[in-house]
C-alpha cells in the first residue's frame, strides 16, 4: 500500500494570519501539501497571543516574512505564486485589491492558481468587520452571556476552507484553469446553529437538557458527560445501573452518579460500553 498523501505534489501559499487560515493550511499540510506561509513584517498576532499554538499550526511549513505593501515584496510573492497551486487569503476584498491579490488580478498573472478567500460575510457584505465571537453571537450560539470556550466558527471555517481548496483543485482539473472559492465565516455560524434552530439543543430541548440520558452530571469529585442517546445505549445504562425505565429521571441519575468519582464512572462506562466520559 502506498504511503503517499492525497496532496503530495501540491503547493500552497498562504498570506492568511490569525486562526482560520493557518488552521486550514495546517490541514492541507497534514494531507501532504507543501506549504509556504507568508508573514507580514510585524508577524502573526498568534505569535504573541499563543506562541505554542502558532508553532503547532505551522509544523513542516516554510515561513517567509515579506512586505506585501512594497513592490519588491509583491514581486517576491509573485515568484512563489508562479509555481503554486493554491493561494489562501483572509483579508477583506478591498485590501486584496490594493495589493493586486484579488482573484481577477491574480488569475491574470497566474491562471493555474486556485484561490480560497476566507471572509467574514459573503459576497457584497465581505467588507463588514467581524470575529468568531460576533459570528457566534449573531446566530444564538452565545449562552447566557458567557464567553465561548472554543473558537468554533474559526475552526469550522478552517475545515471548510481546506475542503474548498480540494474542491478547487478538482474544478481546475476539469476546467483547465484555477478557480476562486469563498469561505464566509458567518455561513459557518449559520451551519453550526442548525441544531439550535431545529429545536434540538436549546435550553430544555432534547439535546439541551431535556433528555436525562444525555447530559452533564456531578460526581464525588467532578463532572461526567453522559450521552446514552440511542435505545441500545439507554438500555445498557439502565441494566448496568439496575434501574427501571420509570427511574430514568434526571433526579435519580443525579443521585446515582453522585455516589462515585468521575474516574470510577468512566472506568465503569468503558466496561459496559456506555458513552460517558469524565469532563476535562
Amino acid at each position: 500500500m502506498s504511503n503517499d498523501q492525497p496532496l503530495d505534489g501540491i503547493t500552497v501559499v498562504s498570506i492568511a494570519i490569525n486562526l482560520p487560515g493557518p488552521a486550514a493550511v495546517a490541514r492541507l499540510a497534514a494531507q501532504g501539501a507543501a506549504v509556504v506561509t507568508v508573514l507580514p513584517p510585524g508577524g502573526d498576532p498568534m505569535q504573541q497571543y499563543a506562541r505554542a499554538y502558532f508553532d503547532e499550526l505551522h509544523v513542516g511549513q516554510e515561513l517567509r516574512t515579506i512586505d506585501l505593501k512594497s513592490e519588491a515584496g509583491q514581486s517576491d510573492l509573485d515568484d512563489l505564486l508562479a509555481t503554486a497551486d493554491i493561494l489562501i487569503t483572509s483579508s477583506r476584498p478591498s485590501a486584496l485589491r490594493r495589493l493586486h491579490l484579488d482573484f481577477t488580478s491574480v488569475h491574470a498573472r497566474h491562471p493555474q492558481l486556485c484561490q480560497v478567500d476566507i471572509v467574514g460575510y459573503p459576497g457584497d457584505q465581505a467588507e463588514t468587520a467581524g470575529h468568531d465571537l460576533t459570528y457566534q453571537a449573531g446566530h444564538g450560539l452565545i449562552v447566557d452571556g458567557r464567553m465561548p470556550s472554543a473558537l468554533m466558527v474559526d475552526l469550522a471555517g478552517s475545515e471548510r476552507a481546506a475542503a474548498e481548496a480540494c474542491a478547487a483543485l478538482i474544478a481546475r482539473a476539469r476546467l483547465g484553469e484555477g478557480v476562486r472559492r469563498e469561505v464566509p465565516l458567518s455561513d459557518l455560524a449559520q451551519t453550526l446553529s442548525g441544531p439550535l434552530r431545529a429545536g434540538l439543543t436549546g435550553p430544555g430541548q432534547l439535546l439541551g437538557g431535556g433528555l436525562p440520558v444525555y447530559g452533564v452530571y456531578d460526581t464525588l469529585d467532578g463532572q461526567i458527560a453522559l450521552a446514552a442517546l440511542e435505545p441500545h445505549f439507554t438500555k445498557a445504562l439502565l441494566v448496568a445501573l439496575r434501574l427501571s425505565p420509570e427511574d430514568c429521571t434526571r433526579e435519580r441519575l443525579s443521585q446515582v452518579f453522585a455516589e462515585r468519582t468521575a474516574t470510577d464512572w468512566q472506568t465503569w462506562a468503558n466496561e459496559h460500553d456506555i458513552p460517558l466520559v469524565r469532563c476535562a
